[in-house]
């Protein structure tokens, strides 16, 4: 067998249970917790390798673009496509569109890997002993799922019931479990014979088709069309959006794996986890020889079996035990570790009123093709932000309608037009943009480009950008 894998890698998932971190408009697949990388860009990490892999299809949504592609160069990540949902329609349309692109570029008998991109996962031989696996029964036709042999009686986990031993070294699934209740839970794993379902699968293109015709067959048309009327858009794939938002809104597990009679699991005990809990951020981190996990700017005295993080202010914590505590830019979140499942329902009581809905969706470092900025302060008729430009990237032409802004370079060198002026600003130069006035900022250096923005006027909301030309095919 010397036919590559092609990674298909889910990006598009929206989550807050990692609060206050993890936002709606930014969840967790794209966020460093600990570490210099992203649970995404791990994932990338684990598909590197030229001789297994060929370059990965990442499907996600209109939202991430951006994010994805930034954060694959940033690790040099060649990808072969970025897929774009125009709806959230589940797993299962998502996959059978990311198939047939598959097909597309790499042939119809391509043999793909669906991951997700926000699972943290020990690459080790048994990991890649799993991979072996799972190909050779994806080859012999199988529709392959990856179990994780339990290791407590989790509750927030789908289980799988393992059946015999097939001629790859995959076994046969006996059936697929809702996440159970604590006492079945328990019981099972006394029992033994069950792995937790990871949702992570290996599929040959040829048999997942075959299967969505007979099973799903709805969800297979949907996608046909989508792709046939997707558009190219610079690096993106946009799916049709008429054709897929007819797709039902089902789980591959639902629409398929749980009625086909080629569904094989690979059990294995290379440490994974779906991080969904901070709890579970805390087991898979390096703890010191108090029990805790720190990131870099927090102080910790007397504490012990705590994770500890900061991307904000300094954060000290004293005297405490079995705690979890969480500072962002913009807000802070202090919970026993035991009651880290429950973090969902604390952010839905956050959404529920108008004074903190934003602390959800909205996450104070914004990222954009060029760079992205992060809000500082703002107040009646005023706003600070920091904005930082990539080398060679530059913003859209554009005019604002409602406020004026300064600019005061901080690191790096910007071109700045105004009006027909254009200018070079170095360090600690700056430049004044009046309001209504055409504008754009660039940065034609080999260094990040930063610099502080104080906007004035009456309406400083992110709409009020009338954009006359942008390299980035934005309105």
């Amino acid at each position: 067998m010397t036919r590559k894998i092609v990674p298909v890698i889910m990006a598009g998932g929206r989550g807050t249970r990692l609060w206050p971190l993890s936002r709606a408009a930014a969840p967790k697949q794209f966020i460093r917790f600990i570490g210099d990388r992203t649970l995404f860009q791990n994932t990338l990490a684990r598909v590197s390798d030229s001789a297994t892999y060929e370059p990965a299809i990442v499907v996600t949504n209109e939202e991430f673009r951006f994010l994805v592609a930034e954060q694959a160069r940033e690790v040099e990540s060649d990808l072969s496509s970025i897929v774009l949902e125009p709806v959230a329609r589940n797993t299962a349309a998502a996959i059978a569109a990311a198939a047939l692109v598959a097909a597309t570029l790499f042939g119809e008998s391509a043999i793909i890997q669906v991951l997700a991109s926000d699972h943290e996962i020990a690459v080790d031989e048994r990991y890649l002993r799993a991979n072996l696996t799972a190909l050779a029964a994806a080859d012999e036709g199988k529709l392959v799922t990856f179990g994780i042999t339990p290791t407590e009686p989790a509750t927030g986990y789908g289980y799988i019931e393992v059946g015999e031993i097939l001629p790859s070294g995959a076994h046969a699934v006996k059936r697929f479990i809702e996440k159970p209740v604590s006492g079945v839970a328990v019981e099972m794993l006394a029992t033994g014979g069950y792995c937790w379902n990871s949702g992570m699968f290996m599929f040959a293109v040829p048999v997942l088709l075959e299967e969505l015709q007979a099973y799903a067959v709805e969800v297979l048309e949907a996608a046909k069309l989508a792709v046939a009327g997707a558009l190219k858009d610079l690096d993106f794939l946009r799916l049709d959006r008429g054709a897929f938002e007819k797709s039902p809104n089902i789980s591959i597990d639902y629409a398929i794996m749980e009625k086909t009679a080629k569904a094989a699991v690979v059990p294995s005990t290379f440490r994974w986890s779906d991080l969904g809990s901070w709890d579970s951020v805390w087991k898979i981190g390096t703890q010191d020889e108090d029990d805790n996990v720190a990131s870099a700017n927090t102080t910790l005295v007397g504490t012990r079996s705590s994770l500890i993080m900061s991307h904000g202010p300094h954060l000290v914590v004293s005297g405490l035990e079995n705690v979890v505590a969480i500072a962002s830019e913009d807000a802070v979140y202090v919970g026993r570790m035991d009651d880290s499942q429950d973090v969902g329902k604390l952010v839905k009581h956050l959404e529920a009123r108008a004074a903190t809905s934003k602390l959800t969706e909205i996450h104070p470092t914004c990222y954009r093709p060029w760079g992205g900025y992060t809000s500082i302060l703002a107040g009646d008729r005023f706003q600070v932000k920091r904005i930082f430009v990539l080398p060679g990237r530059k913003l859209s032409l554009q005019k604002h309608h409602h406020r004026s802004e300064h600019w005061i370079v901080v690191k790096g060198t910007a071109e700045i037009t105004v009006g027909e002026t254009v200018e070079i600003l170095r360090e600690n130069e700056s430049a004044y943009i009046p309001l209504g006035e055409v504008h754009r900022l660039a940065n034609p250096g080999k260094i990040m480009l930063e610099l502080i923005e104080v906007q004035t006027g009456s309406y400083l909301g992110e709409d009020d950008i009338i954009r006359i030309s942008d390299e980035f095919g934005r309105n």
